[in-house]
């Protein structure tokens, strides 16, 4: 495959990616934040088996699966329970921005863990990466402690679920590159997050489902964005240029800002932009810190 069109069609995961978290929150209103949720990685499960297939699983290793079934598991648990009990249109795309910490994490832990050669640049990275998430917090008084502990405590199930999120597919990222021996179980991965998912809907009081045609529409939509996200990228990474994409994949949170606020009709405040912006800017700098590294370490890791 020609390397510009393969480059195109991983630049086409990065949109898909983008659109999951308005995407996630309007499957929500219609069939419920665990309904929803379980709706959309069971039809997801389903694209990725003809997409990408049944993986072959006598060829990963244990720990392999175990560790990295568990930790995927929990990362979308608390992406899609994080975005689907969060109360209105602006506070998930808040939740959402939240979760966006894990590219600089990802970096942080991969020097820590990888003793990964990097610059003093890391260190203003990750401090832009945060004083960002506090501003898009902070509302409309920006970098504002107070503000930023009210709104979360409106909502810390949300907040408290999205930064976890964070740090453990930071986790992910790091550990299953070091033990998963280029196999990619995320086929797998997505059946496991279906099953726990339809069985904490049966386990738990839900809300019953409303059936009309916008949570159906996104329904499909989000199939669509995760499952051809995961295939799209996957090309991208084998034929494209690394370097465009891991560069694009950076700006993740200010195109997922812009596709929520249309999807959920959301009004965002100046200082809330201004937050995305700084919060993408702090993950490419920690990137650029060791761009020494061949790009593909880095890339490996982007998703959602």
């Amino acid at each position: 495959m020609p390397q510009k069109k393969a480059t195109l069609i991983g630049l086409l995961a990065v949109l898909l990616w983008s659109a999951i978290v308005g995407l996630i929150k309007s499957v929500s209103e219609g069939f419920g934040p665990t309904g929803g949720a379980a709706l959309i990685y069971s039809c997801s499960s389903v694209l990725l088996l003809f997409t990408l297939g049944w993986p072959r699983l006598r060829n990963f290793p244990l720990s392999y699966l175990i560790f990295g079934s568990i930790l995927f598991v929990c990362y979308e648990l608390c992406l899609s329970l994080s975005l689907g009990y969060s109360h209105n249109g602006r506070q998930a795309i808040e939740v959402g921005m939240v979760n966006y910490l894990w590219p600089a994490m990802t970096i942080v832990l991969t020097v820590l863990v990888n003793r990964q050669k990097t610059s003093l640049l890391i260190i203003p990275g990750v401090i832009l990466a945060i004083a960002g998430i506090c501003m898009v917090l902070g509302g409309e008084q920006g970098f504002s402690f107070h503000e930023i502990s009210q709104n979360i405590m409106q909502n810390p199930l949300s907040y408290g679920l999205a930064f976890s999120g964070a740090i453990i597919w930071a986790i992910y990222c790091v550990v299953t590159k070091k033990i998963a021996n280029g196999n990619n179980g995320i086929t797998l991965f997505f059946i496991l997050t279906s099953c726990v998912l339809w069985i904490k809907f049966f386990l738990s009081p839900q809300p019953d489902f409303i059936l009309s045609v916008r949570p159906v529409v996104c329904l499909a939509l989000a199939t669509i964005s995760m499952g051809f996200g995961y295939a799209a990228w996957n090309t991208g990474i084998l034929y494209g240029n690394v370097t465009v994409l891991a560069t694009a994949s950076y700006f993740i949170p200010i195109i997922s800002a812009v596709l929520a606020a249309i999807m959920l009709s959301s009004d965002l405040t100046l200082s809330f932009w201004q937050g995305a912006a700084i919060v993408s800017l702090g993950s490419l700098i920690c990137w650029w810190s060791t761009r020494a590294v061949k790009p593909a370490t880095v890339v490996n890791s982007v998703s959602e």
